[in-house]
């Protein structure tokens, strides 16, 4: 999104300590005209500043860098750190975060979060079980396998959809040893283990299970990547596609009648419709093969 990439450019300079405390912020009108944004863009990008705590208004002056915490490393903890840390990631992506952007937004030196993690590798893991321990599950499960296992699904997508850099973090055959992770792994498990299969079979059908989950929300990053480095909306980006897709129908009957179908009736691909169509396809399968 424009307005984080500005932020972002922003927050550099300001970590570079090219905006020293007290400074003046480019004004929002400065800030439009320089990046060819509207000005609600422009507004929004030090409004997102403002709630990092990196910069204030000040009457008569403006925007200008806030000063750094005073409560500096007497003020941190581990939790600190990590919920910082997911805010980053959330708003920019994995590949926005480093220790020193942390200590930054913290307001405190730059080797004060080494005294809680070991670095960026220790935080990364912190984050993701914290994030994945933020929705758990009823006490006493009810419903028979499939609502259970339906009910898994939804919770760790919701979770992706809260923390899009989550599915990122690691290929399938390395999963990560995270005990909060391991919770929503007992639900599944439990749910599977209804089919009556054996330990093998219950870990490749755990697998399947959760590799879909994982595979549907990888791209909700990737798209959050793609429309901040490219400006683009996903319908901008068709629109620009348009001629290679119409040159792409030659020869190929059922795409040319797909194309022209959705072009008459219009098309808007929603991951959770696709979501919700896979999980009950799967299901549909599992309860065929093994005869639930």
């Amino acid at each position: 999104m424009k307005y984080v990439a500005i932020a972002q450019e922003l927050r550099e300079r300001i970590e570079r300590g090219e905006l020293a405390p007290g400074a003046r912020v480019p004004s929002t009108r400065r800030l439009a005209a320089d990046h060819g944004v509207a000005m609600a863009t422009a507004a929004k990008a030090l409004a997102l500043l403002s709630q990092d705590g990196l910069v204030r208004a000040e009457p008569r002056s403006g925007t200008v860098v806030a000063g750094r915490d005073r409560r500096g490393q007497r003020g941190l903890t581990r939790e600190l750190l990590v919920r910082t840390a997911i805010a980053i990631a959330d708003t920019e992506g994995l590949g926005a975060l480093s220790m020193r952007g942390v200590a930054a937004r913290l307001g405190v030196a730059a080797m004060a979060p080494y005294r809680y993690v070991r670095g960026k590798d220790e935080l990364v893991m912190l984050m993701a079980d914290a994030a994945f321990g933020e929705r758990g599950y009823p006490a006493e499960p009810s419903g028979d396998w499939r609502e259970r296992l339906t009910l898994g699904g939804r919770t760790l997508w919701s979770l992706y959809q809260r923390h899009p850099w989550l599915a990122q973090l690691a290929p399938l055959t390395r999963p990560l040893a995270l005990r909060n992770l391991g919770m929503h792994g007992e639900w599944a498990l439990a749910a599977l283990s209804e089919l009556d299969v054996d330990a093998a079979t219950l870990c490749d059908l755990h697998v399947l299970f959760f590799s879909y989950v994982q595979g549907i929300a990888i791209h909700l990053e990737r798209e959050q990547s793609a429309l901040a480095s490219s400006g683009l909306s996903e319908e901008e980006w068709i629109d620009l596609q348009a001629p290679a897709l119409e040159a792409m129908t030659t020869g190929r009957p059922v795409f040319a009648k797909m194309l022209h179908e959705l072009g008459d009736h219009g098309y808007d691909l929603v991951l959770d419709h696709v979501f919700e169509l896979g999980m009950r396809a799967l299901l549909d399968g599992l309860a065929l093969r093994f005869g639930r």
